[in-house]
This record gives C-alpha cells, structure tokens and sequence, in this order.
C-alpha cells in the first residue's frame, strides 16, 4: 500500500473514532518516512525525507497525539516569546483568556484540511521575535514551507491608561492584512521589559 494512502487511512480511522481507538497495526507497519525540518539562518523551514524502518507506531500517530503536541509548542513559543520578566505577570490571564482562542483557530485549520497531507503537516516556527517586535510564531504547511497564519502581540499605550499587549493573529487567506483581534492584557503604567527579557 502506498505510504499517501495508508496516511490517508489512518487520518480517517483516527477521525471517525474521535482518536480513542489506535489504528490496526497493519496500517501503522511497514517502511514510514520522517520528516525533520532545520532551519536555514533566514529561518525558512527547510524539509528533509528520509524511509526508515520502524517496528513501532510513530510517537504522532494518532490526531489527538498529534494535535497535543502542536498545542504544547503553542504555550512553549509563546512564553519563550514573553520571557522570564513578562510571563509571571501575564500568565494567567493569557492560559485562562489568549490561549484557548489561539488553539481553537488552529484546530480549525488543522480540522478544514481535507486532502491526505492534512495530518501532520502543520508545524508552528520556533523562532519568536525579540525586543519590540510582534511575532510570536507562525503556523506553516511543513510540505510547502508557506505560512498560514502568524500570532502576534503588540504593545498598545492607550493615552492615560498605562501599557497593554494586544494578542491578535492574520490569515494568509487575505495575504496578512487583516487584524484579527484576540485580546489584550493589562501590563501597567511603567514600561514593560522587551520580550524575550531574562
């Protein structure tokens, strides 16, 4: 069986069961290819294939490991972005408030997928922006290196009231002109350190 259908298949299987049932071992057997991504210094994502032998499913191989682990390199990149200085203050709020509203337009990218490459083929970047600026990290198609969608946090000085970081994300549906907002939270009257501060 060729390795798109078997994919294929287990996205299916894996669907259709809400992910609470592991895919029969004959789809998960045979050569898997793996895919590891390294980043050039301009940091786009470059792809390398390799066939390797594997006895053993691949630690993503079911939709609700999968998305487990996009999820975790959300919060992980997120607070990497914030730093040591920003993230004490902000954390909560951002758990309770941000995050849920960032994972939910994910998982409906990830969910409008329809094609064989849909599961795992979402990757988020690993490379926040420090200082003033925005990116907080990017959601990209790991087969066409091609942004989806990028998350951002600017920081807002509304007159007389203090400091606040404005959460917002873009689609590439509109080639990232579209400000689409997720929330803002309270920072205070002084200046906050510059992301990614220790």
């Amino acid at each position: 069986m060729k390795l798109w259908m078997r994919k294929t298949l287990v996205v299916l299987f894996t669907i259709t069961t809400f992910g609470l049932i592991s895919p029969p071992q004959a789809l998960m057997s045979d050569k898997q290819a793996e895919i590891s991504l390294s980043r050039q210094e301009n940091g786009s994502p470059v792809e390398i294939l390799s066939s390797i032998e594997t006895k053993t499913p691949p630690d993503l191989s079911s939709f609700e490991d999968y998305k487990s682990s996009l999820l975790e390199e959300v919060e992980n990149q997120s607070f990497i972005k914030f730093g040591t200085k920003i993230s004490p203050v902000i954390e909560d709020h951002y758990r309770l408030v941000i995050l849920p509203k960032i994972e939910k337009q994910i998982m409906k990218i990830v969910e409008e997928r329809s094609d064989h490459d849909a599961f795992q083929s979402i990757a988020i970047t690993d490379n926040p922006d420090p200082g003033r600026k925005e990116k907080i990290f990017n959601v990209y198609n790991m087969k066409t290196g091609e942004d989806i969608l990028k998350f951002h946090v600017r920081l807002d000085q509304p007159p007389k009231e203090g400091y606040w970081f404005n959460f917002h994300y873009h689609l590439a549906d509109d080639s990232f002109q579209t400000h689409y907002e997720l929330g803002s939270i309270y920072w205070d009257r002084n200046t906050p350190p510059k992301w990614m501060s220790h």
